[in-house]
């Protein structure tokens, strides 16, 4: 049996949106993720390759937030890492069953939204990464990534 490594990793860009923030309010929060790393591994022997990451909002005087994620290289179907011309499909989901896209709420996907988060409290939220190596039994070997933009709009 060969083994064909690949390492993709997804990079997620933390990007924070203010939305309706009045001059007198106090309403704040910061974020931070990590990345979803499927590391090495041969598209041979499983049928799908799956890793965690995560995002981490702590607000300050906010009623909720929610937490979007771009497509990134491909669509909310299907995205894609590359590596030089080649691609490798996975997707990103809010659920640990894999039923539920992140994204922004269109073509299916979901959003993560949070009511009266805890003042100054981290409220960790997991990313359940997939690739489905069923129909990519051929893949070129590489190293694979994506860049996901991460957008917070919060409410005071």
């Amino acid at each position: 049996m060969n083994r064909i490594p690949l390492f993709v990793a997804v990079a997620l860009l933390l990007l924070t949106n203010l939305l309706m923030v009045s001059g007198a309010s106090a309403a704040s929060c910061t974020v931070s993720s990590s990345g979803v790393n499927f590391g090495s591994f041969s598209p041979l022997t499983d049928t799908s390759v799956d890793s965690t990451g995560s995002i981490t909002v702590n607000c300050t005087e906010v009623s909720s937030y929610s937490i979007t994620l771009s497509t990134g290289s491909g669509t909310y179907s299907q995205r894609r890492m590359v590596a030089g011309g080649y691609y490798l499909y996975y997707n990103l989901y809010r659920d640990a069953a894999f039923q539920q896209i992140w994204g922004d709420g269109n073509s299916g996907s979901y959003t993560v939204s949070l009511n009266d988060p805890v003042n100054s409290q981290n409220n960790l939220h997991p990313i359940y990464g997939r690739i489905p190596l069923s129909s990519q039994r051929a893949a070129h070997v590489g190293t694979y990534s994506d860049t996901i933009t991460v957008t917070v709009s919060y409410f005071p």
